[in-house]
C-alpha cells in the first residue's frame, strides 16, 4: 500500500511540475497581446517610460521582465513606433523592441507658407522636434550634399504621402525628398518644362506663386500663363502673394499701394523676374499647371466679385482696371480691408 501511495504522490507531483512548466512556458510564449495597439518609443523615451506604454497592452508582466533582463533590453531598446498584434507572445514582443523592428507610419505633406510651418508639420507626425527640422530645413552643408542651396531646399519637398520610419531624422528625411523629388521629375514633366523655358528650380517657385494665387486646379494652367506671358515680355511679374510673403502676413486680405513698396527681394512689383526661391511648398497641381500652362493673350487676372474663388483675365490694362474696380467696389460694399 505504501509504494502504492508514493506513485500516486509521485504522479500528483509530476503533474504539478509539468503544470507548473507549462504555465512558465504559456507566460513567454503564449498569448501575451490581445487587440492590435501601436506604441510609440520616442529617442527621448526612458525605459521606465516603455514600460508604462507597454503595460496596459502586454500580459505576462513577470516573463516580461525576466526575458528582457536576460537579453539587456533596458540597455538596448531601440525607439520607434511598434505594432502589436493579437497572439503575440512576451518573447516576440520583447525581441521586436530589441532588434528595432518597427513599423514604417505614413507621413502627409500637404502644401506649407514657411519653412517654420513645414517644420512644425513634421514633427506632429514624426519623432524629431519642429526646431530639429528648422535646423535641417535651413542647414546650407545639407543643402549642398543633396545638390541644391538652403533657398530652393524648400521646394524639393513634394506633397504626398510617404512611409517612413518614425524615427527618421530631419537629415535621412531631407535626403529622402530629395529622392522623392528626382522620382517626382519624370522624363515626361521635364519634356513639359522645356517649352516654358524655365529651370526646375524656376518651376518650382512659378508653381508657388500659382498655387497662392488660385485653389482651382482647372484655373492653375490660365493663371500660369499669364505669368508666363508676363516673364516674356521683361514685365514685372506683381504677384500680389509675394508682397505678403515679403510682409511675412499671411493673412492680409486686400493689398494697398503702402504694400507694393515693400523693400524684399521677394517682392515682384518692384523686382523684375521671378523670386530668388518658391514663396510656398506649391501643391502638385500647382506644379502641372505650370508645366501645361495654357497659350493665351492674358497678361492680367483680377479675382471675381463674385467671391468664388475664380478670376477674370485680361489681355490689356483698360480691361484689367474694369475688373479691378469691379472687385474693389466689391470689397468695400463688404467693408474688407
Amino acid at each position: 500500500m505504501r509504494g502504492k501511495y508514493w506513485l500516486i504522490a509521485s504522479i500528483i507531483a509530476v503533474a504539478i511540475l509539468l503544470g507548473a512548466a507549462y504555465g512558465i512556458y504559456l507566460q513567454f510564449y503564449g498569448n501575451a497581446v490581445g487587440e492590435r495597439r501601436e506604441v510609440y518609443v520616442s529617442t527621448r523615451t526612458d525605459y521606465a517610460g516603455l514600460l508604462d506604454s507597454l503595460r496596459p497592452h502586454v500580459a505576462h508582466r513577470w516573463a516580461f521582465d525576466r526575458y528582457a533582463e536576460r537579453i539587456d533590453l533596458p540597455d538596448f531598446y531601440k525607439p520607434g513606433h511598434y505594432v502589436l498584434e493579437p497572439g503575440m507572445s512576451v518573447i516576440q514582443v520583447v525581441r521586436m523592441l530589441k532588434l528595432g523592428l518597427q513599423t514604417p507610419v505614413r507621413l502627409t505633406l500637404g502644401t506649407a507658407r514657411t519653412r517654420a510651418y513645414l517644420s512644425a508639420k513634421l514633427a506632429r507626425q514624426l519623432d524629431a522636434d519642429s526646431a530639429s527640422f528648422m535646423r535641417a530645413l535651413t542647414d546650407p552643408a545639407l543643402a549642398r550634399k543633396v545638390g541644391t542651396d538652403s533657398l530652393q531646399l524648400f521646394s524639393i519637398f513634394i506633397p504626398n504621402t510617404y512611409e517612413v520610419y518614425w524615427t527618421v531624422s530631419p537629415e535621412e528625411l531631407v535626403r529622402r525628398m530629395r529622392c522623392e523629388y528626382d522620382r517626382f521629375w519624370t522624363a515626361e514633366r521635364d519634356a513639359a518644362r522645356a517649352r516654358s523655358g524655365l529651370s526646375r528650380d524656376q518651376v518650382m517657385t512659378l508653381a508657388s506663386i500659382v498655387c497662392e494665387e488660385t485653389a482651382k486646379a482647372d484655373e492653375m494652367p490660365r493663371v500660369a500663363g499669364v505669368y508666363i506671358n508676363r516673364l516674356r515680355k521683361g514685365m514685372l511679374l506683381q504677384a500680389d502673394p509675394t508682397v505678403k510673403y515679403a510682409l511675412q502676413d499671411f493673412g492680409l486680405r486686400r493689398i494697398l499701394h503702402k504694400h507694393l513698396k515693400t523693400q524684399s527681394p521677394y517682392n515682384t512689383y518692384i523686382n523684375k523676374g521671378l523670386p530668388p526661391s518658391p514663396i510656398a511648398m506649391p501643391s502638385v497641381a500647382a506644379i502641372d499647371g505650370v508645366l501645361g500652362f495654357e497659350e493665351h493673350d492674358y497678361l492680367f487676372f483680377c479675382a471675381r466679385p463674385t467671391f468664388d474663388g475664380y478670376h477674370n483675365f485680361a489681355a490689356t490694362y483698360r480691361e484689367h482696371q474694369a475688373n479691378a474696380r469691379a472687385y474693389v467696389a466689391e470689397l468695400n460694399r463688404r467693408k474688407i480691408k
